[in-house]
């Protein structure tokens, strides 16, 4: 409170504490004070307490004692500047400062440097709702729910993105394209969305099922967590039932019926995730994730890529460099490898060098070579496990050139069809494997194929199957990590989610 006494010029702390609790007693009072009259008050306190010093002749201009006797337009500048949490204490300070706080330009200017908003302020005012009220209602009590965030649905898991949309917070579900079609942009769907047109409060609503918005509520459970609850869970049935449901559901998620897609394996996958996820319609919990830090030596712009994942369809994973590794984390699973897994890290200090077209079909001779390098990294290992160093192999000191043809072994299946014919570079590499509900999980060598700066692929050897990743291009604000350290930590808490 000391501090108080400076900013509003009135001398002793205890005498600044007096005036604020009359102020909080009696505001009625406070607000018929003339503001002139209360400047001249400050000004003759501040004459006591300094002994005399202001000048009273009038020779020159005053000199502001402190920040209170500064003009009223260049408070307005000041406060402008300050984040928007900081500006509830400066209001405690004395009256001036609680009266042009009250000012919209200040709130206007937090609304869009903390959050973005522009155009949608001049919406909101039409509406009657004032853009402090808009901050201070709605902003800034769900800041904390704004960037991305993985669903906890069992080995599913899945990609929310909330954002500042118009003068909505709507929690968006991003969904991968429908398989095949990896180069396709991601689909949305909304779950929720947080508003104040109805009232002078900030109103949840769910908006899953097909009947339209309707009552939900949002809890945060702890630090980088949230939950959803849905209290008309009514509105996610249809006149149908279950089947129509699943017909429905099964459009969204595929793009065809069941009847459409004839491995019978693929249907039973299909039939079992809309059971399990289906149970998660009323309340889900959410945990924050980041995306990943640029690093100086990363091969690419790290972020997040579709891939396809043969019966399971299109996935969704995080590329992150790790000084001499690229590892990709899944955010969408399945049975077999569920979301939070580490799918692929690739070696990127053992680059192999392509053969001519000719071999490169030969399933055999990408096998020698890349098991070649596999075997080495395993000798390596078991050097390291004895406590003595082996010396670095021939393939990783090959430098692989810059651009080089590339054409799929026969006999390796894709799901793309149409792939690039020409690949920057190439890098051992192991991916996760394992047999349903995560048993027997091993880890098989493979061949990381970068093709350019949106696209990798990668040969499964043992599966003798060909996943290509492009690369998701929607803005996601608030979703980057604070630092490296941060989100390593978010990588291992994700492995123990589903582990």
């Amino acid at each position: 409170m000391a501090v108080c006494a400076r900013l509003c010029g009135v001398g002793q702390s205890r005498r600044c504490r007096r005036r604020q609790r009359q102020n909080q007693q009696d505001q009625a009072s406070d607000s018929d004070m003339d503001e002139e009259e209360e400047e001249r008050i400050v000004g003759q306190r501040q004459s006591d307490v300094g002994g005399g010093s202001v000048d009273r002749t009038g020779t020159g201009p005053p000199h502001p004692q402190s920040l209170s006797d500064l003009p009223p337009e260049l408070l307005v500048e000041i406060f402008s500047l300050l984040p928007g949490t900081a500006l509830p204490n400066a209001a405690l300070v004395c009256k001036k400062f609680r009266q042009i706080l009250n000012t919209e330009t200040i709130w206007k200017r937090r609304c869009m440097e903390e959050f973005g908003m522009k155009e949608d302020l001049r919406k909101m005012e039409v509406g009657g709702v004032s853009s402090r009220d808009l901050y201070v209602k709605l902003l800034h009590p769900y800041r904390h729910i704004l960037g991305i965030w993985q669903p906890d649905i069992g080995p599913y898991g899945g990609l929310l993105n909330v954002v500042v949309d118009g003068l909505f917070i709507i929690g968006w579900m991003y969904l991968p394209p429908h398989d095949p079609r990896v180069e396709d942009p991601m689909r949305r769907r909304p779950l929720f969305r947080i508003h104040m047109w109805e009232s002078q409060k900030a109103t949840v609503e769910c908006m899953y099922g097909h009947k339209g918005p309707h009552k939900g509520d949002i809890q945060t459970v702890k630090k980088d967590e949230f939950s959803t609850k849905c209290n008309q869970t009514d509105h996610h049935r249809m006149p149908g039932g279950r089947q129509e449901e699943f017909r429905t559901w099964l459009e969204e998620e595929w793009g065809r019926t069941l009847e459409e897609i004839f491995h019978e394996h693929m249907q039973e996958l299909i039939l079992m995730k809309f059971i399990y996820t289906s149970q998660y319609d009323n309340c889900l919990t959410y945990r924050r994730i980041y995306l990943p830090p640029a690093m100086p030596s990363a091969l690419l712009q790290p972020g997040l890529f579709k891939g396809t994942y043969g019966s399971h369809g299109l996935e969704i994973v995080m590329l992150s460099f790790h000084e001499a590794s690229a590892r990709a984390t899944k955010l969408t699973g399945d049975p077999n490898v569920p979301a939070g897994q580490l799918t692929l890290d690739v070696d990127l200090s053992r680059p192999v060098v392509l053969p001519d077209l000719e071999q490169q079909r030969n399933i055999e001779e990408l096998s020698r070579l890349v098991l070649g390098v596999h075997e080495e990294v395993q000798r390596e290992l078991e050097q390291q496990a004895k406590g003595t160093s082996a010396a670095p192999g021939p393939s990783s000191s090959s430098n692989p050139p810059e651009a080089q043809p590339f054409v799929l072994p026969l006999g390796v299946m894709a799901r793309n069809e149409v792939y690039p014919r020409t690949c920057r570079k190439c890098f051992y590499g192991t991916g996760l494997i394992a047999g349903h509900g995560f048993t027997s999980p091993e880890r098989t060598p493979g061949l990381f194929v970068l093709f350019d700066e949106d696209r990798f692929g990668f040969i499964w050897l043992e599966l003798k199957s060909f996943s290509l990743y492009s690369r998701l291009t929607d803005h996601l604000a608030h979703a980057h990590a604070p630092n490296m350290e941060r989100f390593e930590a978010m990588l291992r808490n994700m492995q123990s989610w589903t582990s």
